[in-house]
C-alpha cells in the first residue's frame, strides 16, 4: 500500500484528464489501485511460481489457484507439492484434497506418501485412507510397511526393562533362566486398534513360563529347548496384536536357583520353631503343674499342722472324762522317745522341696 501511494504521488503532477471537475484525481487513483494490485500479483508470483513449476513439469497436476487457496487454508503448499509430485513419480494416484485434508488433522503427509510408495513396490495392499489412519493414530505407517517387508526381532524380556532373562521353575524345583527372540511382521490390516509389542513380550514371557513349569525336571527343559519354541508358537500369541510372529527362538537357557531346596529348608526350619514353640508350651504347662503340686503339698502340710495342734487338747480332754489314765499316757510318750531315738540312728528324711 505504501509503495501505491508513493506511485501515486509521484504521478500526481502529469495530468492525464481534466474535467470541469474532478482535476484528474480519479484516474490517479486507478492507476495507483492498479499498480498495487499488479505488485500484489507479482508477490504471489514469485512466492509460488517456483512450486507451480515444478508441478507443471512433474505432472503433478496442481494449479497455481489451488497453490494460493493453500495459502489461505494454512497448508503448507511446499510439503503438498512434493508429496504429490512424489506420487506421481512412484506411479501412485494422490487426491490433492486427500493431501490437504491429511495435513489439516495434523498428519505427516511426507510419512504417509513414503509408506505408500513402499507398499506398492512390496505389493502391498494399502491405500491412502488407511495409511492416514494409521498415521493419525500416532503409529508411524512408514516403519509398520518397512518392518512387513523385513521382519523384526523383539527380545523376551525387554531389556530396556531391567530384565534380560525370564525365570521359571520346573517340578523338581530347579529355577531355570531362558531367554527368547521373536521375530514379527507387521500386520497391516490389525494396525489399527492392535496390541503392540509389549503385548507380545507378555504372552511369550507367560507361555515359556507354562512351558517350563509344566516340564517334569530342568534337566527336559535343557535338552530340549525348542520344546519352549513349539509349545509357545502353538497358542496362537498374535491373536489381537498389530503384528504375525514368524518364529520364536530360545536364544539362551540358564540354570538358577535351587527354589524347591530352599523352600524345603524355609519349611523345615517353620517346622522346627512350631515344634519349639509347642515344646516351650508342654514345658510352661508342667512348670505350672509342678508349682500347683508344690502348693497342694503345703496346703496337706497346714491341715496336718492344724491335726496334730488338735492332739493336746483331745488327750487333755480324755485326762479329764477319764478315758485316759497316766500309765497310758507314759506309754505314749515311751513310743514317741522311742521313735525319736530310732529317727536320730537312721537319719532323718529329707523334706520334700517346696
Amino acid at each position: 500500500m505504501t509503495f501505491a501511494l508513493l506511485v501515486v504521488t509521484s504521478l500526481r503532477p502529469v495530468t492525464v484528464f481534466q474535467g470541469p471537475s474532478d482535476d484528474g484525481t480519479l484516474m490517479y487513483w486507478v492507476l495507483g489501485v492498479l499498480i498495487f494490485v499488479l505488485f500484489i500479483l507479482a508477490i504471489i508470483l514469485f512466492k509460488y511460481i517456483n512450486l507451480w513449476l515444478q508441478a507443471k513439469f512433474s505432472q503433478a497436476n496442481v494449479s497455481f489457484l489451488q497453490l494460493i487457496g493453500m495459502s489461505f487454508r494454512r497448508v503448507n503448499a511446499t510439503v503438498i507439492v512434493r508429496a504429490k509430485i512424489s506420487g506421481v513419480q512412484a506411479k501412485v494416484d494422490l487426491d490433492t484434497t486427500d493431501l490437504e485434508a491429511h495435513f489439516l488433522a495434523g498428519g505427516n503427509v511426507i510419512n504417509v506418501v513414503r509408506s505408500l510408495i513402499a507398499s506398492d513396490r512390496a505389493g502391498i495392499d494399502l491405500n491412502f485412507v488407511r495409511a492416514a489412519a494409521i498415521d493419525l493414530a500416532g503409529r508411524d505407517v512408514l516403519e509398520a510397511v518397512r518392518t512387513c517387508v523385513n521382519p523384526k526381532v523383539i527380545d523376551c524380556p525387554d531389556p530396556a526393562k531391567g530384565k534380560t532373562e525370564v525365570a521359571a521353575m520346573a517340578k523338581d524345583g530347579i529355577q531355570v533362566l531362558a531367554k527368547a527372540r521373536v521375530t514379527v511382521r507387521t500386520n497391516i490390516a490389525r494396525l489399527v486398534g492392535g496390541a503392540t509389542e509389549e503385548t507380545i513380550i507378555a504372552r511369550v514371557g507367560e507361555g515359556i513360563v507354562s512351558t517350563i513349569g509344566s516340564s517334569a525336571t530342568h534337566k527336559d527343559v535343557l535338552e530340549n529347548p525348542d520344546n519352549i519354541s513349539k509349545t509357545v508358537l502353538s497358542k496362537s500369541l498374535d491373536a489381537g496384536t498389530a503384528y504375525e510372529i514368524l518364529s520364536i527362538d530360545i536364544a539362551d537357557v540358564d540354570i538358577g536357583q535351587n527354589i524347591g531346596a530352599r523352600l524345603q529348608a524355609d519349611q523345615a526350619e517353620a517346622d522346627k520353631q512350631i515344634a519349639q514353640a509347642r515344646a516351650e508350651e508342654r514345658r510352661a504347662m508342667a512348670v505350672a503343674r509342678e508349682q500347683e503340686m508344690s502348693a497342694e503339698v503345703m496346703s496337706n502340710r497346714a491341715k496336718l499342722v492344724l491335726a496334730e495342734a488338735e492332739v493336746p487338747h483331745a488327750m487333755a480332754e480324755a485326762f479329764r472324762s477319764g478315758n485316759l489314765g497316766i500309765m497310758d499316757y507314759m506309754k505314749i510318750k515311751n513310743i514317741e522317745a522311742d521313735t525319736g531315738m530310732r529317727t536320730a540312728f537312721g537319719g532323718e528324711p529329707e523334706a520334700p522341696k517346696e
